[in-house]
């Protein structure tokens, strides 16, 4: 039976005069977009991507009026999809969802069927959001480091950002693969933190800001990288022979100045991860190794809870470096 909402609370951005306007409204059924599944909506998070497109920081919204957040977990309130049927449990990450349709920042959504995948059993919603894109993107950094075939006796595995939601998740998911994790962080309070999900050792993000050289001295046998710029030039540099980096992020920016050096003289990896057009089958085996090996009490530690209208706020802070671990939306309260 459909469970349409007679009301439909909603963050939406419009903009004027080239000045992003976020508002919170209701929106009829009629306001929705197409698609073949509505969902009712338990939770979404704030992504750095979510920050950009509210603030109006970044170009990430490419057309107004839009409803953004890039993901969202619920259950099933009306489907025409063979796949799917009312109160199934889903989730939705990437597909441009939050940039060119609309996303997870309300109580209801409509949206493609081939967008969504089925909630492993092992996870509620509200654990699905904790882990979120953010934690999508964390699990498939770590795969591609292991596909390539690095091993924690390889050696330390560095990862920037690390007080970030992608950053923080990832120092968790690759110690409890067994690696040992040096963590890279520009927040002089996060060490406790950072030690507590996993870190063996917390280096100032200053040191990372130094002048790059082509080849520095060989320190580390993988790394993830969620910032881009000078700082993955420099860890580049820093690689052990045969090293593996994972590059996920641009918060930093999105150009590269390095040289071919290290690829040539040390067979250094560099492994794009892409989250948002992964397709199904990989991203069901992502969601099932994050049900399996992402402990609850770490996502606690790493998550806070706020509604709509409080999203504009954390949004700036985040743009502004000012938020730690994840931030967990619950449009109905």
């Amino acid at each position: 039976m459909s469970q349409v909402n007679s009301t439909n609370k909603a963050l939406v951005l419009e903009q004027e005069d080239k000045k992003t306007i976020a508002e919170v409204r209701q929106l009829a059924a009629s306001d929705l977009p197409e698609g073949d599944v509505l969902v009712n909506i338990d939770y979404s998070s704030l992504n750095y991507k979510d920050a950009l497109a509210v603030t109006g920081a970044g170009k990430i919204v490419h057309q107004f009026p839009m409803v953004p957040g890039i993901d969202l977990a619920g259950t099933v309130a009306e489907s025409a999809s063979p796949d799917y049927k009312v109160g199934d449990a889903v989730v939705l990450t990437g597909w441009s969802v939050g940039e060119r349709f609309w996303g997870g920042y309300a109580q209801q959504m409509r949206v493609q069927s081939k967008w969504l995948v089925p909630l492993d059993k092992g996870l509620s919603s509200k654990q699905a959001m904790t882990i979120g894109t953010a934690g999508l993107t964390s699990m498939l950094c770590v795969m591609r480091l292991q596909e390539s075939g690095l091993k924690p006796k390889q050696g330390p595995v560095l990862v920037t950002g690390a007080t970030g939601g992608v950053g923080s998740l990832v120092v968790a998911l690759l110690a409890k693969n067994g690696f040992e994790v040096v963590a890279v962080s520009g927040k002089a309070d996060s060490v406790d933190y950072l030690k507590q999900l996993g870190a063996s050792e917390v280096l100032p993000r200053s040191e990372f800001e130094e002048k790059v050289r082509p080849l520095d001295k060989s320190r580390w046998a993988g790394a993830v990288d969620t910032v881009g710029g000078d700082i993955l030039a420099k860890v580049l540099s820093q690689m052990n022979y045969d090293g593996r980096v994972a590059t996920v992020g641009l918060a930093a920016s999105f150009s590269l100045n390095t040289t071919v050096m290290p690829f040539i003289l040390r067979g250094v990896d560099l492994l794009g991860v892409d989250s948002v057009m992964i397709p199904y089958e990989r991203r069901v085996q992502a969601w099932a190794r994050l049900a399996r090996e992402l402990p609850q009490e770490i996502m606690d530690q790493v998550s806070e809870e706020v509604g709509l209208e409080a999203l504009p706020a954390y949004a700036q802070n985040m743009v502004e470096g000012k938020i730690k671990g994840r931030v967990l939306v619950n449009p109905n309260i």
